[in-house]
């Protein structure tokens, strides 16, 4: 088995306890090119952690934590992964045996520190992954909190697929002379030269149906679908099941243990389409998955090259698939111009355009619709456990089978009518005159005798006094000699 070109790199630096930075494209392997050294290096054993790996991600954190396991299998490593949306009890009763690694997102990070469970005082080799998409996140201010507590005699490894200019601010804070490892360009054309990518301008009420042929095309095996906002997941997901697709969404309002569930699913081939958020788009490292599409424009040069480096990965080929609406193109035309691709002008293309089906090997005659005989070839979403992880924290999206069960009837509340404070009976007589001292008894025999009440009481009439000239009217009337008198004076 070769190594890749980031691994044969960093490995002889990481080995001597040098600081690094590493950049190359995703996909490459770079979680064992700074796993395979910090297992090697790193004191097994003893009670406080002695390597803290950060990633901005609670699914990156999972992915580490696995590759870490079956890396350090044999030497007993104790790798332990702490992260939002799970119970706490779990994570400090590992931390009280002792673990001998940590992966975890900052912000569970700091509460473990501050709650005195995570002791941060033994760390001897920190690691950054994925650093750029922690600054995109608003991390920064956490990290510094990290980096504080750990002893400046460290080793410190920064690892990403991009490089902007303020990850080289950062390392210039906290890494001491580090060795700058970049194996591969980092624009996105010349990083996947194994991923043929397509471009079509598509009208947004067609693409679902674009995507459902999409997704008939000859070989295409896992696929990832990347849309923009959560709502959309949601509505691409719904969509694609009822066309008779094995779908899932992921994203940030999904209880953790539901973004847990679908991810398993999918690795597992239960489900063969996995609708996600850019939530998915970092670290993932799932096997088999052919095609990757872009329902939504993505935002960024750096979003584009992270959602298609999902396929393609570990050497393999990967088709990817990007529907650009009208409104998008001029951010598509900012994207294209950043990674040197040659899509500026991209194609007008509809569900029904010849084009289409031949760039993709879509079959002759596919509709919308996937065939009844092709129908329920995997388990499904249902077929995959949801483990109970006691999560913390508040699950804003309701799950399917939420949805389903029945809701509870409302219980009828007994109201009593009152007027001026007291209870109206039925029959009870209606005081409709109150103001004038004047009673009408009226015998309320039926609803709309006391309908009839209630409405009369509520039409009260105003006393209204007629006047003229400031006097009654039920005064004797003045005279013309009053009124000329009244005048002159």
């Amino acid at each position: 088995m070769e190594a890749f070109p980031i691994q044969e790199l960093a490995l002889p630096i990481a080995l001597g306890g040098h600081d690094i930075i590493g950049q190359a494209r995703t996909g490459t392997g770079k979680t064992l090119a700074f796993g395979a050294a910090l297992l090697q290096r790193i004191e097994h054993g003893g009670r406080e952690p002695r390597a803290l790996v950060v990633a901005p991600t609670r699914e990156l954190a999972l992915q580490v934590t696995d590759d870490l396991l079956v890396a350090g299998g044999k030497l007993g490593t104790r790798v332990l992964s702490v992260y939002g949306g799970r119970a706490y009890e779990p994570q400090i009763s590992a931390l009280r045996d002792g673990v001998d690694v940590v992966v975890g997102t900052p912000g569970r990070l700091l509460d473990l520190v501050k709650q005195k469970h995570l002791d941060l005082s033994k760390i001897g080799i920190l690691v950054l992954d994925e650093a750029d998409r922690m600054l995109d996140l608003g991390f920064l201010p956490d990290i510094e909190r990290i980096v504080e507590r750990i002893p400046a005699q460290r080793q410190t490894m920064l690892f990403s697929a991009t490089m902007p200019g303020e990850i080289v601010a950062l390392s210039r804070r906290y890494l001491t002379r580090p060795t700058n490892v970049r194996a591969e360009s980092h624009t996105e054309s010349d990083a996947t030269p194994q991923v043929v990518q397509h471009v079509f301008q598509a009208h947004q009420m067609d693409k679902p149906e674009m995507l459902a042929r999409l997704l008939q095309a000859e070989g295409r095996g896992l696929t990832m679908v990347f849309c923009q906002t959560k709502r959309a997941c949601d509505r691409v997901a719904a969509d694609l099941e009822q066309r008779g697709f094995d779908a899932a969404a992921v994203h940030g309002d999904l209880g953790q243990s539901q973004r847990e569930r679908a991810l398993r699913a999918f690795r597992n081939g239960k489900i063969g389409v996995l609708v996600a958020t850019d939530v998915a788009a970092r670290g993932l490292d799932v096997d088999d998955v052919t095609h990757v599409v872009n329902f939504e424009c993505p935002d960024s040069a750096d979003t584009y090259v992270h959602r298609i480096g999902r396929t393609g990965r570990a050497g393999k080929e990967g088709v990817a698939v990007t529907f650009v609406d009208w409104s998008d193109l001029t951010r598509w035309k900012l994207i294209n111009g950043t990674l040197d691709l040659p899509f500026a002008n991209p194609e007008e293309t509809y569900s029904t355009s010849p084009h289409f089906f031949a760039a993709l090997g879509i079959p002759e005659g596919t509709k919308g619709r996937l065939p009844a005989d092709q129908r329920n070839g995997r388990a499904g979403l249902a077929a995959e456990e949801l483990e109970d992880i006691g999560e913390t924290g508040k699950v804003r999206s309701h799950v399917r089978e939420d949805r389903e069960r029945p809701r509870p009837r409302r219980r009828k509340r007994n109201r009593a009518r009152t007027r001026a404070g007291k209870p109206i009976e039925a029959g009870a007589p209606a005081n409709t005159a109150a103001n004038t001292g004047q009673t009408d008894k009226a015998t309320a025999s039926s609803d709309d005798n006391v309908v009839d009440a209630v409405a009369t009481e509520r039409k009260r009439s105003r006393t209204r006094r007629r006047t003229r000239s400031g006097k009654p009217t039920g005064a004797p009337a003045a005279t013309a000699a009053d009124t000329a008198e009244s005048q002159s004076a």
